[in-house]
């Protein structure tokens, strides 16, 4: 058996992608994959990014990731892109949308909000016809997967339908479900189409909140206050997502 850490959702937060690393590196987990947003919200992107392309074998483009590369006119995202400059926007352009293999007799699909539309975003309480959308064929291997993890909408959940199994793992950097950073973790038999176990699990982890506030107050960074609300109530903008 082999065990897989999820991480997602980064959003610029080096204290919170730091712990997260550690724990993973505590439990002896040596695959680590990132299904995106690595940079954008907090200050520290650039740091993200280095770390993310270091650690991961893994990693996929986030929607922030599209806008670093393809939004002009915003005034949060250009003070993320001269930061990040030229080498890392090339990389985070070049990202994969999504990632598929078999684990324990399961096709594992793993995006970031859907593998065929970065911006086709899924509640746990999104009605079931949207939410099965992930499990459609994609270009890759044609066939309806039977397990799909995402991220995007920084709130961690395991649930089925139909049979599948749909998982969230939140988010390290911006969670919006309570103040902990949050991955996940896959244990099978990875490249094996025959029927094995497979555990799915969701870990939180404690993070320094007060040193990501500060690592933001020192910056002119657009947008500063509603980042450091989110980071410290876990509230997106005012409303609970």
């Amino acid at each position: 058996m082999e065990r897989i850490a999820v991480i997602s959702d980064i959003h610029g937060n080096l204290p919170a992608l730091e712990a997260v690393l550690q724990d993973i590196k505590n439990r002896n987990i040596a695959r680590i994959f990132c299904l995106g947003d690595l940079a954008g919200k907090g200050p520290s992107s650039v740091e993200v990014v280095d770390k993310i392309k270091e650690s991961c074998e893994v990693v996929i483009k986030g929607n922030w990731d599209y806008y670093m590369t393809e939004q002009e006119g915003n005034e949060a995202v250009t003070w993320h892109q001269k930061n990040l400059g030229v080498e890392r926007l090339k990389y985070l352009k070049d990202l994969p949308i999504y990632k598929e293999f078999y684990i324990s007799g399961n096709l594992l699909r793993l995006c970031h909000a859907s593998p065929n539309d970065l911006f086709h975003r899924v509640y746990i309480s999104t009605e079931q016809s949207k939410r099965m959308k992930l499990f459609e064929a994609t270009p890759t291997l044609n066939l309806e997967a039977d397990v799909v993890g995402y991220g995007d909408i920084h709130g961690a959940y395991i649930d089925n339908i139909r049979g599948k199994i749909i998982f969230n793992v939140g988010s390290v950097g911006n969670p919006l479900d309570m103040t902990l950073a949050s991955y996940g973790i896959i244990e099978g038999k990875v490249d094996d189409k025959n029927k094995r176990p497979l555990a799915i699990s969701l870990v939180r982890v404690p993070y320094d909140i007060d040193l990501a506030v500060d690592q933001a107050e020192v910056t002119d960074m657009p947008e500063k206050q509603e980042y450091i609300n989110e980071l410290k109530t876990a509230i997106y903008r005012g409303r609970k997502v």
